[in-house]
């Protein structure tokens, strides 16, 4: 799959994202919005920046099941419920994208809202990502019969 990433040279030079990406060809899959849940679907924790980081490792694990990669993903939608503390985790929530998706930056948006469904949630994030067609299985994708 090609990607071209698009940041207009009249825009202030993008930090933490990209502005746009064109993508082709492959398959698209979207991403329901995931929290910082384990397998018992419990918050992992109350850390800001722990959820933020086990949210977007919830949406690498969808991408992966489905025959991709963290480098796959082409849009992030972050949903916040305090700026403040997103803003005061922003270190360590860079030092662990770092690990999981070195320094590619997909077209992202993050939203402060007044809450999540999820008690105790304190971040969700959603995203697009377009697998490759090489990648596409004749099985059904997992949790759907033919």
């Amino acid at each position: 799959m090609k990607k071209q990433l698009v940041n207009p040279p009249n825009f202030p030079k993008p930090r933490g994202y990209t502005n746009g990406v064109v993508c082709g060809p492959g398959r698209m899959l979207y991403v329901a919005g995931q929290v910082a849940f384990d397998k018992e679907a419990r918050i992992v924790s109350p850390d800001f920046a722990t959820q933020f980081l086990l949210a977007l490792d919830n949406v690498i694990d969808v991408v992966r099941a489905a025959g991709g990669g963290s480098e796959h993903l082409v849009k992030l939608l972050a949903f916040v419920t305090d700026l403040d503390k997103y803003r005061a985790a922003q270190k360590a929530i860079g030092e662990g994208w770092r690990s999981r998706m070195g320094t590619y930056w997909p077209a992202m948006s993050l939203v402060k809202v007044a809450g999540l469904l999820e008690p105790g949630a304190l971040v969700e994030i959603e995203g697009t990502a377009i697998l490759p067609l090489d990648g596409a299985s004749t099985a059904p994708p997992q949790g759907e019969s033919r």
